[in-house]
């Protein structure tokens, strides 16, 4: 059953794709980033997560982490068009129209992206796509 990226279902399943899968490994850089998406489609609130690395894997939570390094603006379109269809370069196009703002470390941020990317999270975003409206 797909469900609209990011609701609380959309979580619900992402989480238990990404357990069902066991221990993917560890993160390849140590991060705390808060998320905050904006513009979503099925709510008038914007969605707030946070990416907590020091657990030791990549794994994105509901609500805000207390200590981020830092802080992330996306709009909820540009965020499923960089994590579900893979489009890099849709991200650069809203970085540079001010539709993703950075405050913080943004040299975390760089790292985490130029890190290669375990199989095993691969086939965790294959999933992901399917359970995806």
């Amino acid at each position: 059953m797909a469900h609209d990226f990011l609701s609380p279902e959309w979580l619900e399943a992402a989480r238990q794709i990404r357990e069902s899968l066991g221990d993917i490994g560890p993160a390849p850089v140590e991060l705390v980033m808060n998320l905050i998406v904006t513009e979503v489609p099925f709510s008038t609130q914007n969605i707030q997560a946070n990416l907590d690395t020091r657990v030791g894997t990549l794994a994105l939570e509901e609500g805000h982490a207390s200590d981020p390094q830092l802080t992330v603006t996306i709009t909820w379109a540009t965020a499923k068009a960089l994590l579900i269809d893979g489009q890099p370069q849709a991200a650069m196009s809203a970085f540079m129209a001010g539709k993703i703002r950075v405050e913080g470390d943004m040299s975390k941020l760089v790292a985490l992206q130029n890190q290669k990317t375990d199989p095993r999270a691969e086939q965790v975003l294959s999933q992901l796509k399917l359970i995806t409206s």
